[in-house]
This record gives C-alpha cells, sequence and structure tokens, in this order.
C-alpha cells in the first residue's frame, strides 16, 4: 500500500470540510444561545447557508407567518461583510412576530463567489424557503427580500426572476430559475441599483466590475442579466441616506419596468446607520411593510 502524503484533491476535499464544520460550530454556538434560530444550509459551497429566525413558541402547528429574507451589503466582497450584519435587523423583525431568513451567499473573494455564484446562490437560497416550510409554518404568499447595499442590488434582482425568460440578453453561467417561492415585495436599503453608472466610476474601488468579471463594455450580457429589473408585480421600497457617501443616491436609482410600483424615500443618514434597528430609514421600512412596533 502506498502512504506519504494526501493527494492534492484530498487536501482540498478535507479542507472544505473542516471549513463547513468551523462554520457549523460557530453557528450552533448561536442556536445554543438562542433555541429560536437554526443555522441551515441551502447549497453545496462554503457561503450557502443562512440563519433561520423565529418567533419565541412558534412551532408547525401554530399559524403561518410572514417571512423576512436579509441580504447582507459589503460590495459583494467577502471582507466586505458578511451576514451579521443583518443580525440586529433579524432580531427587531422576529420580536415583531415574523420569521426571518438571514442569508450568507458567496461573495468575490471567494472560490465559490462572484460571477455567476453569487446570483445562483440568492436564487436557490429564496427558493430553500419552501424546503423550510415544510416542517416550519411559514405563509410563503407573503415573502419579502429585504437588502442592504450589494444585497439591496441583490433583492431587487431575485425579484425579478420571473422576467428573465423573457430578456433579449441572456449568458448560460446563471441558472435560468423557474421560481419556487415569489417575491412579494422588496425593501432596497442603499442599493447598487445602476450597475452600469457604478462600474463606471470605480463605486467601492471597482466592486461591480470585481463581481461581474469586467466592465459593461467587456461583458454586457452579464450587466444585462445582472440588472435589478424587479417583476411590476413586486412592490418596491427604496430606501437611501443623503448622508451616504459609499453609495450615494443616484447609483441606488435604476430605470424600472414600465408599471413598476417603485417608492423612494430618502433620509438624513449615512450608508450603515440605515440598518440600525432605531434608524429613520429603518422605522420608514417598517411603517412601508406594515410591521407593528
Amino acid at each position: 500500500m502506498r502512504q506519504g502524503w494526501l493527494g492534492l484533491p484530498a487536501i482540498v476535499a478535507l479542507l472544505f470540510v473542516a471549513a463547513r464544520l468551523l462554520t457549523a460550530d460557530e453557528d450552533a454556538g448561536v442556536a445554543a444561545a438562542d433555541p429560536s434560530v437554526e443555522t441551515l444550509v441551502y447549497g453545496d459551497a462554503p457561503s450557502e447557508f443562512g440563519r433561520l429566525h423565529l418567533p419565541v413558541g412558534h412551532s408547525q402547528d401554530a399559524e403561518p407567518v410572514p417571512v423576512v429574507v436579509l441580504l447582507h451589503g459589503g460590495f459583494w466582497r467577502r471582507g466586505g461583510g458578511d451576514l451579521s450584519l443583518m443580525e440586529p435587523l433579524a432580531a427587531d423583525l422576529v420580536e415583531r412576530g415574523v420569521a426571518v431568513w438571514n442569508v450568507e451567499y458567496g461573495r468575490t473573494g471567494e472560490r465559490f463567489g462572484g460571477w455567476p455564484h453569487t446570483f445562483n446562490h440568492v436564487s436557490a437560497a429564496v427558493d430553500h424557503l419552501a424546503e423550510i416550510g415544510e416542517r416550519v409554518a411559514l405563509d410563503l404568499d407573503d415573502v419579502t427580500v429585504v437588502g442592504h447595499s450589494a444585497g439591496g442590488h441583490l433583492a431587487l434582482w431575485v425579484a425579478g426572476r420571473d422576467g428573465f425568460a423573457a430578456r433579449s440578453a441572456w449568458d448560460d453561467e446563471v441558472m435560468r430559475p423557474v421560481p419556487v417561492v415569489g417575491v412579494d415585495r422588496v425593501v432596497a436599503m442603499a442599493p447598487i441599483a445602476d450597475l452600469s453608472a457604478a462600474a463606471t466610476v470605480g463605486l467601492g474601488n471597482g466592486a461591480v466590475i470585481d463581481l461581474l468579471g469586467g466592465d459593461p463594455s467587456e461583458v454586457p450580457l452579464r450587466y444585462a442579466v445582472a440588472a435589478p429589473l424587479p417583476a411590476p408585480d413586486v412592490a418596491v421600497l427604496v430606501v437611501t441616506g443623503s448622508l451616504d457617501d459609499l453609495v450615494p443616491e443616484v447609483y441606488a436609482r435604476a430605470p424600472w419596468p414600465d408599471g413598476s410600483e417603485v417608492l423612494v424615500a430618502t433620509v438624513d443618514e449615512d450608508h450603515l446607520r440605515l440598518i440600525v434597528p432605531e434608524s429613520a430609514g429603518w422605522r420608514v421600512a417598517k411603517d412601508w411593510l406594515g410591521i407593528r412596533e
């Protein structure tokens, strides 16, 4: 029998398993501290997981509750942030009787991140609610996606999946999903909605170019597919901060499809303040969603 060093494929596999176990251990600690929080994997990539927050005492026999999907920002970069950015909003929402699915996804700077993985992950994460709903009483006819910054772009994007087949430009690297779970409304907090404009000025030190692998002249199909075009029947609230110097308001606006129901609200706050539970921006979002205080 040959003995000695492991081959490269075996080493890679062991590292992958170790990373998943470390993540599971960390999140098990979160669940142990709060039994209403559960970490769930929705795909095979290391970053395809999320935290499910349920109202205390909620069970399969309870009345189904609305669901809010949270997508964090960080310029789509691994070093820019993770799902912990949205945990304060998750805690605020779940206290008000809402189930929360706080999603992680692949970002640039990791093997399964950027184009096309980030988009495929977010789509899969939303559809994973159907599987969760088989054992948890969730109202999948009442699904809201809330995203901040780069996550705001992804929230708008995933709400337009129904229209993919009708787009004239398509890149087969991104799955053409037949959505399992529909999106009813979107709250986009300081979203990077105009990708071409953001790429042209190098917003976030070239974050859009890193995400899509080139500028609009180099990979035009990717920009067409990645454009945030929520379906016309999806209600959209865009919240921007007049003091936001990371994603100024001009980049939070996009050419919305005809008939889209889009409301834009601007508050006197900066980029990160928007996702503080006590902020004016978050109060605007909750009022629009009709979530009780």
